[in-house]
């Protein structure tokens, strides 16, 4: 890509390539019911979200040391620099991981060990935002924030996702006002397969400052000019929601609206080993299937840099490309 983007939406356990899968179960004695890689790949065929999550949280369990936590999130910083990814805020799903034994710290040091190092690495900045899982009881998002408060990780942010119809954000008030509390980042998916109403939600009980996928937000005239009027960003991922049949196809995706809306539109992999693309590879089909011009393009680089939580400093120095 011919100027930098930041990538804002991307879970790093959904960047567990097939390839990886195999190698980490090799390593850790965990054995998988697939034949090969190829079972595996044919299994990546989604009818909804949770259709999705089934096979996502199944292939978590080769992840079990603080070495495969780095070597996963090092594999995805050398993909996304390759693809012209300058700047990432990626999430990690402590819960999935404490749930199944892994202790909190292993997780924790093997990726914030490829953060510290990622600049020199791969020319790249990052931070991780800790993602609750909206699925599962209040009181473990509550206890599991509390340890990574108490073990002093460097996370940028909280975030909220998982299965969204049922489970709408207003649950989870309570952990987002105390993370705000600490100063952090506060960001929650929303509209994807939930309604408008959850997006409300995130933007008036959760204090959210960038709504995650919130592609539905289109169906509520109202939100929509309260989130150009606020310049709340979206981080849409177009990939992931053909893969998840929240749109029929690409180039019925809605992005371009939304930009013409005045919304402030990013584009973003979401789980790119799962929904057919990076970053480069979203914004290579957005061009071939939805005709993406070379200046809608600049616009959603430019929204996600601005989008971003990086230092004023650092906005500026990717914003001069």
């Amino acid at each position: 890509m011919s100027s930098p983007v930041a990538e804002l939406h991307m879970h790093i356990e959904g960047s567990l390539e097939p390839e990886l899968i195999f190698a980490l179960a090799e390593r850790n004695s965990v054995q998988l019911p697939y034949a090969d890689l190829d079972d595996l790949r044919s299994r990546y065929q989604f009818t909804d979200l949770q259709s999705f999550l089934d096979l996502y949280f199944a292939n978590m369990q080769v992840l079990r040391t603080a070495q495969d936590f780095a070597d996963l999130t090092r594999a995805y910083f050398a993909r996304a620099s390759a693809g012209g990814v300058a700047h990432v805020e990626f999430f990690f799903n402590p819960q999935a991981h404490v749930n199944r034994g892994v202790p909190l710290h292993d997780v924790l040091d093997g990726i914030m060990d490829a953060v510290s190092t990622s600049e020199r690495e791969f020319g790249l900045s990052s931070a991780a935002i800790a993602a609750i899982l909206r699925d599962r009881p209040v009181h473990e998002a509550e206890e599991v924030f509390s340890e990574i408060i108490r073990l002093q990780t460097p996370i940028v942010g909280l975030g909220l996702d998982s299965a969204e119809v049922g489970n709408p954000p207003s649950l989870f008030e309570d952990v987002f006002a105390r993370a705000r509390s600490e100063g952090l980042h506060v960001v929650a998916h929303a509209g994807e397969e939930g309604p408008p109403e959850y997006i409300w939600q995130a933007l008036d009980l959760l204090g959210a400052e960038r709504i995650d996928h919130g592609v539905r937000a289109l169906e509520d005239p109202a939100l929509v000019a309260r989130l150009v009027d606020e310049e709340v960003p979206l981080t849409v991922c177009p990939l992931s929601n053909v893969r998840l049949c929240v749109v029929d196809s690409l180039s019925e995706h809605p992005l371009r609206t939304m930009l013409e809306a005045g919304l402030l539109v990013t584009v973003n992999s979401d789980d790119p080993a799962y929904f057919g693309g990076y970053v480069d590879d979203n914004f290579a089909q957005l061009r071939d299937q939805l005709g993406l011009t070379d200046a809608e393009r600049d616009t959603l680089a430019r929204n996600s840099i601005k989008a971003s939580f990086a230092s004023d400093a650092r906005k500026a120095q990717l914003l001069r490309g």
